[in-house]
């Protein structure tokens, strides 16, 4: 069980990375007003969601008890990059502060899984 939770790690990060990247990807199509919400950004918080959802049954089918404050804070902050991203990605530019809510968003589950105990 240790090697499947230690892929699901890898590739929740992988879907951090994803959505983080490609937000950072659209940085300089910003100063041009060219932003917008690429499929990357989306199947990385897609990533993101199936993951996280998988890490917290492996926790449970082992028998354990996950901090359910920090899963629900962190699938609330998911579910708000998720809004952002549907509202915005039919759009041929999306402003710069959206894309930096996103990447913030992002930035801000990192910190709270690695922060909070």
């Amino acid at each position: 069980m240790e090697i499947v939770k230690g892929i699901l790690i890898v590739l929740h990060l992988v879907g951090f990375g994803a959505v983080f990247g490609s937000t950072l990807a659209q940085l300089p199509a910003v100063k041009h007003g060219r932003a917008r919400i690429t499929p990357g950004i989306m199947h990385g918080a897609n990533l993101l969601l199936v993951t996280g959802l998988l890490l917290v049954a492996t926790i449970y089918m082992t028998g354990g008890q996950p901090n359910n404050a920090k899963i629900t804070v962190k699938l609330a902050v998911l579910v708000l990059i998720f809004v952002l991203i549907l509202v915005n990605r039919k759009k041929e530019n999306v402003p710069g502060g959206m894309i930096g809510a996103i990447a913030g968003l992002s930035v801000l589950n990192v910190a709270l899984a690695v922060l909070w105990n």
